[in-house]
């Protein structure tokens, strides 16, 4: 948790019993597994990135979006100035998912 708190303050200043009680409450929510060794608590990541991108990615959606991916798509190209590669790249993802279905 020292470790933890030591990156946080890099940042913000987050006092020691706010990081923990954060720890606290992702752990709660399945978030984090946490260990005891010796006296010390160990923290680790309960699921992968990719899993946890997907998961608060649909809870955005639902939420800001009344689930809508395409109007999540929307928003975000009409927001920001789209290269012609990026375009590209969407337009190829768009395929395999046609392929896929």
């Amino acid at each position: 948790m020292k470790e933890i708190h030591g990156e946080l303050l890099k940042k913000k200043d987050v006092g020691y019993t706010t990081a923990l009680k954060i720890m606290q409450n992702m752990t709660g929510k399945g978030l984090l597994t946490r260990t005891l060794k010796g006296k010390s608590h160990l923290y680790s990541a309960a699921l992968k990135k990719e899993e946890t991108q997907r998961s608060l990615l649909d809870k955005f959606i639902d939420t800001a979006f009344a689930g809508s991916a395409s109007s999540l798509v929307m928003q975000l190209l009409g927001n920001k100035k789209t290269s012609q590669s990026e375009l590209e790249e969407i337009k190829k993802i768009i395929d395999e998912m046609e392929q896929n279905q």
